[in-house]
């Protein structure tokens, strides 16, 4: 590696979710956060469930469509300054494994969650509400678009 010489990645910040071993990494987590949830003895198992998928599908939300730019500096004159992670994976192309990992790993923990909660109303209510706000910003006609102007600078 040489002293003071850029890297050759454009956007380093998207070959995270492309690097070896991610998505059982990220599959490792989310098993961790319902262990510790299902550890809290004042909590059933449906509210462990119902909580280890809002608490997912929140800090998805966070991490992958409302935090922008990039840590790194890059070479694209500052046009991943306003894009969030979700734009920025695999630069932009729609469909590819890792976008699709990441938009049917909410759906299956959707899945999961409403098995185990039974199809209560209450937690299916708070189940797809949360799963909704993860998958609406997903598709490929919302890329680079803001509504009502929220995160636009």
């Amino acid at each position: 590696m040489n002293v003071g010489v850029a890297h050759s990645e454009v956007n380093p910040n998207t070959r995270v979710m492309n690097s070896r071993g991610m998505w059982l990494t990220y599959a490792l987590g989310v098993g961790m956060l319902h262990i510790v949830l299902l550890s809290i003895p004042f909590f059933s198992v449906p509210v462990a469930w119902t909580l280890t998928n809002v608490i997912h599908n929140l800090g998805m939300y966070v991490f992958l469509h409302a935090v922008k730019g990039t840590p790194f500096e890059t070479p694209d004159q500052g046009k991943a300054r306003l894009l969030t992670h979700w734009e920025q994976l695999d630069y932009g192309v729609q469909f590819t494994s890792s976008r699709k990992f990441f938009t049917i790993s909410p759906i299956i923990l959707y899945f999961l969650a409403s098995f185990y909660t039974k199809y209560d109303s209450t937690h299916f209510i708070l189940n797809t509400a949360s799963l909704l706000t993860v998958l609406i910003p997903k598709l490929p006609q919302l890329h680079g678009v803001r509504i009502f102007g929220i995160n636009k600078y």
